[in-house]
């Protein structure tokens, strides 16, 4: 086995740029992405026989097709695309300048990619499985909008050199917190030395008493009394395991800690699961989550505000969206006017999922949290659900938001596992 291990690295570590080892195991090249694919000739050998497909015939027509897109790389051969994150690619800019060619089109297609993009959230959801379309989406529409505002608003001459710095700043300071809030959420991991060791505890002989009948009846009641002792301490280590373990990742959740069915891990303090991010948020990256929200719509709205003080110079910012004769008149105007019209139905949406994260951080609670509470109907809730009030974390507003910007000095306590609390029982065993 290890001269396979061996000869299958060497023969990696060989791979031209345009080389790659596909899912078979076999040594294969870009250029034969259409050759040799016996799952797709018998399907359409079917298909023009109108006979009926194999049931697995699709999805290995599917993984074939998945596994050959690549793209020549210089290290280590040439690396798969993930499919989902073309669609974004594609879909944002057609249906953009589609919009920009008509007022009715505009109206149409501003409809339509709101509702793909749910269809495909509630398709993926229903599934639990992992999808890069909503990341690419939210990447490529940073970077669209950033595109069209340097080749189609700036060279109108509206502006001076501070707007687009002040834009570029935004856009960079934007990028900087997603990637700090794509690192770890705060994973609950495996303590494999806690987890392999053994707990071994020696207890002093009891005192023996000559004077009554030779210690006999005195060992007896201290062996009872550890006995109960144990017995009840181990009802309490069962009842604590049973509550906390998780038995998918093997480990005791910290209190606040949930599993993440999308991405496979226990994350301590889970908040939720951000399909825009393709990540959880949790106790490391929850207050760059915050700071990644304020510094998308704050270079969101006041990109809007240019955009729209371009194209409607004689309307006032708040009405400029819904009426601004003659734009459509210049196919740059309408450009750029349906794009501040896509780019407010983004950010009235990371709006409200900022306000409802404010509302929650005031009120120590997560969406986790809410969500169950909700469900068992144990908490308050007002203000048509933006407010729910568990009760159990919450104390003051200062002392919540206090904990809330301190949780990075909790990111590595020690997780308690089944052995350290056998260990500390031992412990108390001892000092009787």
């Amino acid at each position: 086995m290890k001269k396979r291990g061996k000869k299958h690295l060497e023969e990696e570590e060989t791979l031209c740029c345009c080389e790659y080892v596909n899912r078979l195991g076999e040594r294969s090249h870009v250029a034969a992405c259409c050759c040799d694919c016996e799952d797709l000739d018998d399907a359409c050998d079917r298909f023009l026989k109108r006979e009926s497909q194999k049931p697995e015939s699709l999805s290995h027509v599917a993984a074939v097709f998945t596994d050959r897109i690549r793209v020549p790389w210089l290290w280590g051969g040439a690396r798969r695309v993930e499919l989902s994150i073309i669609p974004p690619l594609i879909l944002l800019p057609v249906l953009l300048h589609i919009a920009a060619l008509h007022f009715l089109l505009g109206v149409v297609s501003l409809i339509a990619l709101p509702g793909l993009v749910l269809w495909y959230y509630y398709s993926t959801h229903r599934k639990k499985g992992r999808t890069l379309f909503f990341l690419s989406l939210a990447l490529f529409s940073i970077g669209y909008m950033y595109f069209l505002f340097l080749t189609e608003v700036l060279p109108r001459g509206d502006f001076g050199l501070f707007q687009p710095a002040v834009v570029t700043l935004g856009v960079i300071l934007t990028l900087a917190a997603l990637f700090h809030t794509k690192r770890d959420p705060g994973i609950v991991r495996l303590n494999v030395e806690d987890v392999h060791s053994t707990v071994t505890y020696h207890s002093p002989l009891a005192e023996r008493d000559s004077a009554v009948n030779g210690g006999k009846h005195d060992v007896t009641m201290t062996v009872a009394n550890r006995a109960e002792t144990a017995k009840h301490g181990e009802a309490d280590l069962q009842e604590s395991g049973r509550r906390n373990w998780c038995p998918v990742c093997k480990v005791v959740r910290p209190p606040r800690a949930g599993h993440c069915r999308i991405c496979g891990v226990c994350v301590r303090r889970l908040d939720h699961h951000c399909v825009w991010i393709n990540s959880c948020v949790g106790l490391a990256n929850h207050r760059s989550f915050l700071l990644l929200l304020l510094f998308f719509l704050s270079t969101s709205l006041y990109g809007i505000s240019l955009v729209l003080r371009s194209v409607c110079p004689d309307q006032l910012l708040l009405t400029a969206l819904l009426y601004c004769p003659g734009v459509y008149d210049q196919y740059s105007a309408a450009l750029c006017f349906t794009c501040a019209w896509y780019s407010s139905m983004v950010s009235c949406g990371l709006l409200h999922l900022l306000l409802v994260q404010i509302i929650n951080v005031s009120f120590n609670v997560t969406e986790r949290e809410a969500r169950l509470a909700l469900r068992e109907k144990t908490a308050r809730s007002s203000y048509w659900g933006l407010v729910v009030d568990t009760g159990v974390y919450s104390q003051s507003f200062r002392e919540n938001w206090a904990e809330f910007m301190s949780m990075g000095e909790k990111l590595n306590p020690p997780t308690p596992l089944l052995t350290d609390l056998v260990a500390l029982l031992g412990d108390g065993q001892k000092r009787d």
